[in-house]
């Protein structure tokens, strides 16, 4: 959720503020939890339609984020944006709840099926493909703002940029739905993983600022470059999420499905904390941005290490 400084002084304590993040990031994980639950079981008694069931979802999402921020520039042309920051949450905060009644029933189950090679050994290639993502974020964020290094954004280009996510969400998924689903996953992995490394090139492209030369202008180029990059991220997860599905034994798949994509999330997680490590290895800073460009191109060839693991999914 997302505030202004005004916002912030309306709160009597840090702790009252905290505390209203948890609950709105809560009250979007329940019914996250709940629809993936429906899904998973559904998957599950019909293997056939699991890829056509994530395909839904991920539609569904990208066309309620789309509503989302149509509302949000309402709100904020009729009640202004102090008061629209109230009502704004912020859709990639998400919490899996795990809830079981026979929770010690479940949790042996669980056991019993990860220590199933079909099972632990995609589990392993999902957490190991997205913690080899890298995340430079961070820095790439201020060489975004840094008006001698990089193209000087002011923090509202950037969130003009950053609000078309939705849109990069749906075509991902449309492009999975049309070319990609019914082919095997071994493949579709293979491509989406080579297309996703390859596609994180264009961030050097940017750095070196190569595409001046070719007379693009950085914000359209940058456009382009988070179109392309996140619509490959979303074809990326696609799969992964139909694997999730159908790995699931049957009467635990609420609690198993929350297991499996909270693997996924400490692998994204981990992906941040190797970027850090990165950035500060290469001493790339706030104001220091001389080896960002080695940065950006350790984490295209990170991206492309996971092809060699796709023996875990076959």
């Amino acid at each position: 959720m997302w505030f202004n400084e005004h916002n912030l002084r309306t709160f009597n304590t840090v702790s009252q503020f905290r505390m209203l993040q948890i609950k709105a990031s809560a009250g979007v994980a329940i019914a996250d939890v709940t629809i993936d639950v429906c899904v998973t079981e559904n998957s599950v008694s019909h293997p056939s339609l699991a890829g056509d069931l994530q395909s839904l979802c991920g539609v569904s999402s990208s066309i309620g984020q789309l509503l989302g921020f149509g509302m949000s520039g309402v709100l904020v042309h009729r009640i202004g944006p102090q008061v629209t920051n109230w009502v704004n949450v912020d859709i990639g905060s998400r919490f899996r709840v795990l809830v079981s009644q026979k929770y010690l029933d479940a949790i042996k189950t669980m056991v019993t099926a990860l220590k199933t090679p079909d099972v632990w050994r995609p589990c392993l290639y999902m957490y190991l493909s997205l913690a080899l993502g890298v995340s430079i974020h961070e820095g790439m964020y201020y060489w975004y703002t840094d008006a001698k290094s990089g193209p000087s954004f002011s923090q509202e280009v950037i969130g003009s940029i950053f609000s078309v996510d939705a849109v990069r969400s749906l075509l991902g998924v449309l492009l999975y739905q049309n070319v990609f689903r019914n082919h095997p996953f071994h493949s579709v992995l293979f491509w989406t993983q080579l297309l996703y490394g390859a596609s994180s090139l264009l961030d050097l492209v940017l750095v070196l600022r190569l595409n001046l030369k070719f007379g693009l202008p950085d914000y359209i180029f940058v456009v382009m470059d988070e179109l392309v990059s996140k619509m490959i991220g979303r074809l990326k997860w696609m799969p992964l999420l139909v694997i999730s599905s159908k790995l699931c034994p049957s009467g635990i798949e609420d609690t198993f499905f929350s297991l499996l994509i909270s693997i996924d999330h400490v692998g994204i997680l981990t992906s941040s904390w190797a970027g850090s490590i990165l950035l500060h290895a290469l001493n790339v800073t706030r104001t220091q941005f001389d080896n960002l460009w080695v940065s950006t191109l350790i984490r295209s060839l990170a991206r492309i290490l996971p092809i060699r693991l796709l023996f875990l999914v076959l």
